[in-house]
């Protein structure tokens, strides 16, 4: 019985993203933002509960995978053709938001094949990915993303999720300063932002973890 426990996590997961795509439909954009939240927590506890009872398997990765490609790719992509159809009347321009669901499958295929990805991640997560793109909606309303705008976020983020760029997973080895100061830093970065800007900051975490990321890259390559 406790095998199906962490497939039955994953599912919701597929459900969750699922009805976001609705809301997004029934053009509910603000709401979005938390079906990707809880369908990234069911992402985190499948995962979890299948180490804990130690009950891992093959279809439990293809099933996160497929999972996944709704919540984190599929979601994502219609919120932002439907934000896209808003602010034009061009028929096609619109469904340049998929995207976004195409580069994120082919981000998750890579994951599954890529060993480097332990200790680090080689281009943004899909949910990073998908929590950036549906929490536009929390911009202060003075903040107006035109067209041009949306296609440029759509193109640059889904480039980025195919990227071959390592970028920073919050997976400690330890807990010291010396070998987590990056990991401690972008908590730190996570705090004051959310502490200023509450669900504001939304928008602005990823966007910061990817500087953060990066500076660590230079830094490291200089030091060689």
């Amino acid at each position: 019985m406790k095998k199906h426990i962490p497939n039955f996590l994953t599912s919701l997961n597929l459900v969750t993203g699922a009805i976001g795509c609705f809301y997004l439909i029934e053009q509910d954009h603000h709401r979005a933002i938390y079906f990707v939240i809880l369908a990234a927590f069911f992402d985190f506890l499948d995962g979890f509960i299948a180490r804990l009872l130690k009950v891992q398997s093959g279809i439990g990765k293809e099933l996160d995978s497929l999972a996944d490609v709704v919540s984190f790719g599929l979601l994502p992509a219609v919120y932002m053709v439907m934000s896209i159809r808003q602010q034009t009347d061009h028929q096609f321009l619109p469904y340049f938001g998929l995207l976004i669901a195409a580069l994120s499958a082919i981000r998750l295929a890579k994951f599954n094949l890529d060993t480097r990805q332990t200790d680090q991640f080689i281009g943004l997560p899909t949910p990073a990915n998908a929590i950036m793109i549906t929490s536009l909606s929390f911009l202060p309303g003075s903040f107006s993303l035109g067209v041009p705008a949306l296609l440029i976020i759509t193109l640059i983020t889904s480039l980025i999720l195919v990227a071959n760029l390592p970028l920073i997973a919050l997976k400690f080895i330890g807990f010291s300063w010396v070998s987590n100061q990056w990991k401690y830093l972008l908590i730190i970065a996570i705090v004051i932002l959310v502490s200023i800007f509450r669900e504001k900051a939304l928008p602005l975490i990823i966007p910061v973890y990817l500087l953060i990321s990066v500076l660590n890259i230079v830094l490291r390559t200089g030091k060689r």
